[in-house]
């Protein structure tokens, strides 16, 4: 057989193609069971807490990564009624899905509800809320070193020795560690004297809030700092202030950001000057990550923290951070944790 010029060319030009297709092949075959065929896999997210810009970000980073993988997710959402998020675990049992992620909720009524998920045999993570259940890894925004964040600013802004009004309400995980590390600034602190303490999750949990807090400020005129560490909180508060005509003589610090609360912190005068934040839509991503690394076999770990970031006004104003994409693509290290990142992971943000 006479092998032409022509033939050598194709054989070169298929040997290339093949050289080029092997990295792509070799992705595929190593992305682990069952993503290697995605579609089969199924997930739910049962949540408690909706209501507010930082869930709706948590929901699209949730979304994104569960298209990245190419999976089918459930959303069933329970707007805060304990026994309801304890029946659509329940659901999602029946459903026969994959894997479930509990987003917040009350110990007592969703420790039980994941044992029998995890009995079922579905893969289980939690987000902000403890189930009490070393199956089961636990996704954190590392609620003390927020709180740290933001508590360490306001010394810094404000002195060792100052009044404070604080804002909230046990049972709720995130809120019950951000409280464990206000509790052991006020031990260090002695000059801190927390005058007044108040909060709840009614919806709509901000003007709720602000309807307590316009009491609070009446009654003590004399409050230096307002500790509000959730972002809904800090906007109640920030509204009770506004009113007050006390937007000079109280400072807000508080936890957690949006687009909207970027406008907030940057109105002329405004008295919320800083907060301590991670992204909710990475956090969204990262509690998918994590469960699907379990679905592959794989362990993301008993405790998987996003670590966060300080945000104050004089960031926002600096920089003309106005949105949460500005505020992402100026400060990097808030658009992506590396966190329950497997090489086979694909990342949505690229």
């Amino acid at each position: 057989m006479r092998i032409s010029r022509r033939h050598l060319g194709r054989l070169a030009a298929g040997l290339m193609g093949a050289t080029l297709l092997w990295p792509a092949l070799a992705a595929a075959q190593d992305k682990p069971a069952p993503f290697d065929n995605p579609g089969d896999v199924e997930i739910a997210l049962v949540r408690y807490l909706s209501t507010g810009d930082f869930f709706q970000a948590y929901l699209s980073g949730v979304e994104a990564q569960a298209k990245a993988l190419g999976v089918n997710l459930r959303v069933l959402d329970s707007r805060q009624d304990a026994a309801l998020q304890s029946d659509m675990v329940d659901q999602a049992i029946a459903l026969g899905v994959d894997g479930i992620i509990i987003q917040h909720g009350l110990t007592e009524s969703m420790k039980d509800a994941a044992q029998r998920a995890v009995d079922a045999g579905i893969k289980v993570v939690a987000f902000d809320v403890n189930v009490e259940n070393p199956a089961i890894p636990q996704i954190e925004q590392s609620d003390r070193d927020l709180a740290r964040l933001a508590l360490e600013q306001a010394v810094k802004d404000n002195g060792e020795a100052w009044k404070a009004g604080y804002v909230y309400v046990a049972g709720i995980a995130p809120l019950d560690r951000r409280d464990e590390t206000w509790r052991e600034f006020k031990a260090k602190y002695p000059g801190i004297e927390e005058v007044a303490q108040f909060g709840t999750l009614d919806n709509p949990i901000a003007n709720s809030v602000a309807n307590q807090a316009r009491s609070v400020v009446t009654a003590n005129p004399d409050i230096q700092v307002m500790f509000a560490p959730y972002d809904e909180f800090a906007k109640g508060v920030k509204i009770a202030v506004d009113e007050a005509g006390l937007s000079s003589s109280i400072k807000i610090y508080s936890a957690d950001i949006s687009t909207a609360d970027i406008s907030a912190m940057r109105e002329p005068g405004s008295a919320w000057v800083a907060t301590a934040a991670t992204n909710p839509a990475v956090v969204g991503q990262v509690s998918v990550r994590a469960l699907a690394m379990l679905l592959a076999g794989e362990e993301p770990g008993a405790s998987v923290i996003v670590p966060p970031t300080l945000i104050t006004q004089a960031d926002l104003n600096d920089q003309d951070i106005k949105n949460m994409e500005e505020l992402s693509a100026k400060l990097p290290q808030f658009a992506h944790a590396d966190v329950a990142m497997p090489d086979w992971m694909p990342n949505p943000n690229e």
